[in-house]
C-alpha cells in the first residue's frame, strides 16, 4: 500500500546518491523495514513472530551450511560423521545443537505466527496472497524438516523415513511405484540418504525465496493489526524504524535467552534418545515417533483405524491407511481455502464473540490434544482422543467457521486504529511526522 505521508528516502552523500541511481538497494531496505514503511501503531507482541521466523531461517541456513561441510551422505559413515562433528570439529557440537534446536524454535514461532493469523483472520482480503504463500512456506518447512531428521541415520531417522515414505504406498495403483521412486529402492539406503541430503540443503533457499514473495505481498496492502481495521490516516501509523525494530529487538532478545538455555543446558530435550543408536533395519523401535512439530498431523494420520466401506456389503471403498494420509495432508491443505470459508466482514477475533469461544475452547484444545496424542503410543485412550480432536478440527474449519461467520453478531468496531489506542477523546498524536 502506498502512503502519501510515508517518509521518502533521500541519499545524503555522493556515494549513496550514486548507489541509489545505479542500484537502489538502500532505498529498497528503507522502504521495506525502515522509516519509509508506515506500520499500524497498535501492533502487539503477537506480530513479533514473523521477524523471529526470519531470524531462525537465517540461523538454520548458516548452521546447515557449516554442518554440510563435515557430513557424508553415506549409510556406512553418516552416523559416524555426525559423531565426528560433535566430538572433533571445532564448535561442531554448538553448530549441531543450534541447528537441531533451531528447527524446533523455527516451528514454535511459525505455529505462533499461524495461530495469530487464525485468530485475527489475517487471511482475509486484501491479504489472501500473504496467507497462501505462508501456507506454502509451512509445507516446505515440513518437507525440509523431515528430510533433515533422516540425515543423522539413527534408529528414529531410519524408521521415520520408512514409515513416512510408506504412506505413499497407500495410494492405489501407483503408490508403491512412488515410494520406490522417492527412496530410490525398496527401503531407505544410500540412494534415499543422498536424495534427502540434497533436498534438505536446497529447500531452505527455496523457502527463503518464498519468504521474499511473502514479504513483497505484505507490503502491497500493508500489515494487518489487532483491530482488523485498515489504516485511514497518518495518525494510525508509525514508522517501522525505530518503533518496531526496537520492539522486535526486544522479542528477539527474549527468544535468544530461551534458545541459549536449550542449546547449552537442554540440547537433547526435544529429541528422541533412540536417534543416538545407529540405524538398524533388523531392529524396529518399540515406539516410532516423528519430531514433536509433526505430532498433531501424525495423530490425525493414526486417528483412522477402520476402512470406509459400503454399508451392509463389506465392500471397501477406501482403506484406513489411505484415509489417514488424505486427512493428514487435507488438514493443512484446507488452510488454502480459509479466505473463502470465513465470510465474516470482521477480521479480529476480539470483536467476534462467538468465533472467539469456538477458537479458545474448541480449536486450541483440539490442537493440544493432537499434539499430545501424536507423541503418545498408538493405544487407548490416545486413539479415541485423537479421533475426537481430528473430527473437531475438520468440523471447525469446514462447518463451524463458515456458519458462525454468517450468523454471529460482531461487537462494535472502533472508528480508527488511533481511536482503539487513545480512545475517542484521546489526542491523535502523529509520531510518523514527528
Amino acid at each position: 500500500m502506498s502512503f502519501a505521508w510515508a517518509r521518502q528516502y533521500e541519499p545524503q552523500t555522493t556515494v549513496t546518491k550514486w548507489l541509489d541511481e545505479k542500484l537502489p538497494l538502500p532505498r529498497l531496505v528503507y522502504n521495506a523495514v525502515g522509516a519509509g514503511y508506515p506500520v499500524p501503531r497498535n501492533l502487539n507482541y503477537m506480530w513479533n513472530f514473523g521477524v523471529l521466523a526470519g531470524f531462525f531461517l537465517v540461523l538454520q541456513i548458516i548452521t546447515g551450511v557449516v554442518l554440510a561441510m563435515h557430513y557424508a551422505a553415506n549409510q556406512l559413515v553418516a552416523f559416524q560423521t555426525v559423531e565426528h562433528i560433535m566430538r572433533n570439529v571445532n564448535f561442531g557440537w554448538l553448530m549441531r545443537y543450534a541447528h537441531a534446536n533451531g528447527a524446533s524454535f523455527f516451528f514454535i514461532v511459525i505455529y505462533m505466527h499461524i495461530f495469530r493469523g487464525l485468530f485475527y483472520s489475517s487471511y482475509k482480503a486484501p491479504r489472501e496472497m500473504i496467507w497462501l504463500l505462508g501456507v506454502v512456506i509451512f509445507l516446505l518447512m515440513m518437507a525440509t524438516a523431515f528430510m533433515g531428521y533422516v540425515l543423522p541415520w539413527g534408529q528414529m531417522s531410519y524408521w521415520g523415513a520408512q514409515v513416512i515414505t510408506g504412506l505413499f504406498g497407500a495410494i492405489p495403483l501407483i503408490g508403491e511405484t512412488i515410494q520406490v521412486w522417492i527412496l530410490g529402492g525398496f527401503a531407505p539406503d544410500n540412494a534415499a540418504l543422498n536424495r534427502f541430503f540434497s533436498l534438505h540443503f536446497l529447500l531452505p533457499f527455496v523457502i527463503a525465496g518464498v519468504v521474499i514473495l511473502h514479504i513483497w505481498a505484505l507490503h502491497i496492502p500493508g500489515s494487518s493489526n489487532p483491530t482488523g481495521i485498515e489504516v485511514k490516516s497518518e495518525s494510525d501509523t508509525v514508522p517501522f524504524h525505530p518503533y518496531y525494530t526496537a520492539k522486535d529487538g526486544f522479542g528477539l532478545g527474549v527468544i535468544l535467552i530461551l534458545f541459549s538455555i536449550m542449546v547449552f543446558f537442554l540440547p537433547n530435550a526435544l529429541g528422541h534418545p533412540d536417534n543416538y543408536i545407529e540405524a538398524n533395519p533388523l531392529s524396529t523401535p518399540a515406539h516410532i515417533v516423528p519430531e514433536w512439530y509433526f505430532w498433531p498431523f501424525y495423530a490425525i494420520l493414526r486417528a483412522f483405524t477402520g476402512d470406509l466401506t459400503i454399508p451392509f456389503t463389506g465392500i471397501v471403498l477406501i482403506q484406513a491407511k489411505l484415509l489417514g494420509v488424505i486427512a493428514m495432508f487435507g488438514s493443512i491443505l484446507l488452510w488454502f481455502f480459509l479466505p473463502w470459508l470465513d465470510k465474516s466482514p470482521v477480521r479480529s477475533g476480539h470483536y467476534r464473540p462467538t468465533f472467539r469461544k469456538f477458537f479458545w475452547f474448541g480449536l486450541i484444545p483440539a490442537m493440544i490434544i493432537l499434539f499430545i496424542c501424536g507423541g503418545a503410543p498408538a493405544e487407548e485412550p490416545y486413539v479415541v482422543l485423537s479421533q475426537i480432536a481430528t473430527a473437531y478440527y475438520f468440523l471447525h474449519f469446514l462447518v463451524i467457521l463458515p456458519i458462525i461467520s454468517q450468523i454471529e453478531q460482531p461487537e462494535p468496531l472502533p472508528n480508527s486504529i488511533t481511536e482503539s489506542v487513545l480512545g475517542k477523546d484521546g489526542a491523535a498524536a502523529t509520531p510518523a511526522s514527528a
